[in-house]
C-alpha cells in the first residue's frame, strides 16, 4: 500500500524551520527561563488532574520531557522533532523514552497508549488532521486524547511578551479555535468529550485567578489555553455478559416480579442481590426466587455494612458480566427498559450510562415535588461541575463496563468514601476518568411496594456538602 509523503515542498520548508527554531530554543533554555514557567507549572497540575499515575502515556511534541514526567507514566514515551530538544529530555528524564521523530510521520512507533498528549502543539503545526490520524493507530478503545493550545485573544499580548523577551519566541501560528479542533478530531476518527477554558493569570501570584475566577463568566472565555479531551470514535461490542445489581431492603413484594420482568440481554444476564438489613422477610422471598428460578444465573449476598453504596459495591466486586447494571429493587425504573441500556453502551454511544426521571411527565407519587426541585438543582449544579450534561444524578439506574469500573474504585481515594448512595462515587469516578456519559430518559413509575428508604432533609444537606465536596476536587483543582 502506498503511503502518501506528509509534505509537499511547501510542508517541508514550514516544518525544517520550525525544526530549527525549536533547536535554537532548546539551547536558549539552557540559561533562560523567560517567565512561562508559571504557565507551565499550571499547566502540569491540570494534566495530572486528568491522568492518573501509573497509565502508558505518549506526548506529542514533548520539548524536554518535563511535562510527560510530572505525569509519572509507567511507560512514557516523547516525540519531538527537534533534536536539541529530544537530547535534553533524555539527559533530564533517563527513565523514559524519548523519540526523534516529526508528528506527522508516526509510523515507527507501534505500542498503543492509555493517554495520549499534545501540549502547546496544534497551533504550530503543518496538517493537524493527518497528526490526528497518526495518532489514530496507537489508541485503544479507551485511550484519552488531551490537547491544549493558545487562545487566539492572547495573540497580542504573547507577541508583546515575546518582543520583551519574557516568553519563549515562536513563529507565526494556527490560531485554531475550540470548534475547529473538535471538527479535526472527528474528521480524524475521533469523538471530542469535554472543553475547557485554563489559566487567566500566567503570572505568580494568581492560583486564586486560574483556579476559581476562570470558571465563571465572563473570565473563561478571557483565557489564555484551551482544553480539548476526546476519544476514539465509538465501536459496537458483539454480545458482552451482563451482571444486574439489585440492593434490596424491604423489598420482599417485589423480588417475584424482578424475575418475571427483566429480559436477557447479551451472551448471559445474571441476577445479584445483595439483602440490606431488611425488616420484612425479603431474603426469604430472594431465596424462594432463585430456587424457582434455576435456569436464571443468579446470586445472593446478605450485605454486612450500610447503605446502598456498600450494597453496590459488594454487588459489583462478585459480578461476573463484561456489562455492570444497577437495578433498584422498588421497580420505579421497569426492568424492561433496560436493554435500552446495554444498547447505548455496547454500541458506543457512551461509556457512563445514567437514567434521567426528568424528561417524561412522573406516575402520581412517583416523585415528590421537593424532591423533583431538589434534583432539578443538583443536575444543573453537577453539570456544571462535571464539564458534561447531566440531567439526573440519583437516578438509581446506571450501566457502565466491568473493566471502567475497576478504573473508578482504584481511583476512589481521590474523592474519598462519603457518598451513602453510590450514583455520586460512579459519577464522579466516570468523570475524573474523561468517560462518556449519557443521559438517558426513562419514566419513573410510582412504587406499587413499600416505601422510599430516602430521608429527603437528611439527604438534601448531605447532597449540598457534595455539591462543595466536588467542586474542590474536580472543578477549583
Amino acid at each position: 500500500m502506498k503511503i502518501d509523503p506528509p509534505f509537499d515542498l511547501a510542508g517541508t520548508t514550514y516544518q525544517q524551520t520550525r525544526a530549527s527554531h525549536w533547536d535554537f530554543v532548546a539551547r536558549k533554555q539552557d540559561a533562560w527561563r523567560g517567565m512561562g514557567r508559571w504557565y507551565h507549572r499550571r499547566l502540569q497540575e491540570i494534566y495530572c488532574f486528568h491522568i492518573s499515575p501509573g497509565l502508558s502515556v505518549l506526548e506529542i511534541g514533548c520539548a524536554d520531557g518535563h511535562l510527560l514526567a510530572a505525569l509519572k507514566p509507567a511507560s512514557g514515551v516523547g516525540v519531538d522533532f527537534s533534536q536539541e530538544m529530544i537530547r535534553r529530555a533524555k539527559e533530564h528524564h533517563p527513565e523514559l523514552e524519548f523519540i526523534h521523530a516529526d508528528a506527522h510521520d508516526l509510523s515507527r512507533i507501534k505500542e498503543k497508549f492509555d493517554v495520549i498528549i499534545l501540549s502547546d502543539l496544534v497551533n504550530d503545526l503543518w496538517d493537524v488532521q493527518r497528526v490526528f490520524e497518526q495518532i489514530k493507530p496507537l489508541c485503544t478503545a479507551r485511550t484519552r486524547i488531551i490537547l491544549n493550545f493558545y487562545s487566539r485573544l492572547w495573540q497580542t499580548p504573547l507577541n508583546i511578551a515575546r518582543k520583551l523577551n519574557l516568553a519563549t519566541s515562536n513563529l507565526y501560528q494556527n490560531w485554531l479555535t475550540r470548534e475547529d479542533i473538535n471538527a479535526l478530531l472527528i474528521l480524524a476518527g475521533f469523538e471530542p468529550i469535554r472543553n475547557t477554558q485554563e489559566i487567566l493569570l500566567p503570572l505568580p501570584l494568581s492560583d486564586f485567578a486560574n483556579r476559581f475566577i476562570v470558571r465563571f463568566w465572563p473570565f473563561q472565555h478571557l483565557a489564555l489555553s484551551n482544553f480539548v479531551i476526546a476519544r476514539p470514535a465509538p465501536e459496537r461490542v458483539e454480545a458482552p455478559s451482563v451482571s444486574i445489581i439489585i440492593p434490596a431492603r424491604n423489598e420482599s413484594g417485589n423480588i417475584k416480579a424482578i424475575f418475571e420482568r427483566t429480559p436477557q440481554m447479551g451472551r448471559e444476564t445474571e441476577l445479584i442481590f445483595v439483602e440490606g438489613h431488611s425488616k420484612d422477610d425479603t431474603y426469604a422471598a430472594i431465596q424462594k426466587e432463585i430456587a424457582s428460578n434455576s435456569s436464571t444465573p443468579s446470586l445472593l449476598l446478605r450485605q454486612t455494612g450500610i447503605g446502598k453504596a456498600d450494597a453496590v459495591r459488594l454487588g459489583f466486586s462478585k459480578a461476573e458480566g463484561d456489562v455492570l447494571m444497577i437495578l433498584d429493587a422498588d421497580l420505579t425504573v421497569p426492568p424492561e427498559d433496560l436493554p435500552r441500556f446495554y444498547e447505548a453502551l455496547v454500541s458506543g454511544k457512551g461509556e457512563f450510562i445514567n437514567g434521567v426521571r426528568l424528561v417524561y411527565p412522573m406516575e402520581k407519587e412517583a416523585m415528590r415535588t421537593l424532591n423533583f426541585l431538589g434534583n432539578k438543582f443538583f443536575s444543573l449544579a453537577f453539570s456544571w461541575l462535571l464539564g458534561q450534561p447531566i440531567k439526573d444524578t440519583l437516578c438509581g439506574t446506571k450501566v457502565l463496563w466491568k473493566k471502567d469500573y475497576e478504573r473508578i474504585a482504584a481511583n476512589r481515594s481521590y474523592f474519598r468514601d462519603f457518598d451513602p448512595f453510590g450514583d455520586y462515587d460512579l459519577i464522579f469516578g466516570a468523570a475524573k476518568l474523561n468517560l462518556k456519559i449519557i443521559d438517558l430518559p426513562i419514566r419513573y413509575r410510582e412504587r406499587t411496594y413499600g416505601s422510599t428508604n430516602i430521608s429527603r432533609w437528611k439527604h438534601g444537606l448531605l447532597l449540598m456538602r457534595m455539591v462543595a465536596f466536588a467542586a474542590r476536587r474536580i472543578k477549583f483543582t
